[in-house]
């Protein structure tokens, strides 16, 4: 047991890294790439001239919003598991699969005028496209405005009214949002990772009006947006409510709850006190993922905090 949480710790910690940053560049002949987040940053990056008509998305959340914007744009996707019943895109060629790099030859053989990648994990592919003379667009997703302004930017690109999306992203949040609960959630267990203001996460508790217990602290952690914890500093702050993200590879509920619960600090907790841990889906919460699990999130903090 503790050696798989070991194991689904540092996934998770390898998941952030890879898709926990993502600012929406455009980018000709240069470098850049996809984390765990997507926003808008228009240094060095340029969208093609007019309406793109052939895109190649090589982030779920992209390729998901370029659908729901104009399905007939979107030729080629990544292999998401999010995709993987998802009838939209049965027929849509996937360019990679999980956290593979994409195919090269695969995106440039469906002749794509645009291909959008990810901060942290399209860098290298995305170079090489544009060194090819192919429009990029570099995404970085780790605030709600990021995620209105990327939709804004994608829209562009292909000629869209953004609108609908948008009026639809206003729907996921509470009207009125009262303060919340004290909260921690917890992205990993060893080391113990919980999301600070700078982050999706952090973020999105904050939309909820959740004191997120973890939102002012820095720290050393290798991952932005995320600090590590100790016990004391749990046991001190002493949460009403926990969120325990389960990890993207998708171990049991049950399993993520024993293990903690062996934990010294546990049963001292208010939240495990009055039974107020809940466990949340890593896409969504952690990495935005796609819109339907931005919503599903969305709903499940409606509950919680």
């Amino acid at each position: 047991m503790h050696r798989r949480w070991l194991l689904s710790a540092f996934a998770v910690l390898l998941s952030i890294v890879l898709v926990a940053c993502t600012t929406a560049n455009t980018q000709q002949p240069q470098t850049q790439v996809e984390n765990i987040t997507e926003t808008t940053n228009t240094n060095s990056q340029q969208l093609p001239k007019g309406s793109a008509k052939r895109v190649v998305a090589l982030s779920s959340l992209s390729a998901d919003i370029i659908y729901r914007l104009d399905q007939t744009k979107i030729i080629g996707i990544t292999g998401s598991k999010l995709f993987k019943n998802d009838s939209r895109f049965k027929d849509i060629p996937r360019v990679s699969e999980g956290q593979s790099p994409p195919n090269l030859e695969k995106v440039v053989a469906l002749k794509p005028d645009l291909v959008i990648g990810a901060e942290g994990f399209s860098n290298i592919p995305i170079q090489k496209l544009q060194q090819l003379g192919i429009s990029t667009l570099l995404t970085k997703v780790n605030s709600w405005e990021s995620l209105e302004e990327l939709t804004k930017t994608l829209a562009k690109s292909i000629d869209a009214d953004p609108q609908p999306l948008l009026s639809r992203y206003k729907s996921f949040l509470p009207e009125k949002p009262t303060q919340g609960f004290s909260t921690l959630a917890l992205v990993s267990r060893q080391p113990i990772l919980a999301p600070n203001k700078n982050s999706w996460a952090g973020d999105l508790l904050a939309k909820f009006q959740a004191k997120n217990i973890a939102a002012d602290l820095q720290g050393k952690s290798p991952v932005g947006g995320y600090v590590t914890l100790s016990a004391e500093k749990i046991l001190e702050a002493n949460p009403e409510v926990i969120i325990l993200v389960n990890p993207p590879q998708g171990n049991s509920e049950a399993a993520l709850l024993d293990s903690l619960k062996k934990e010294a600090f546990w049963q001292q907790l208010q939240a495990t006190k009055n039974n107020r841990v809940y466990v949340f889906d890593y896409f969504g919460l952690v990495n935005p993922g796609s819109i339907n699990a931005i919503e599903k999130a969305c709903q499940q903090l409606k509950q919680v905090v």
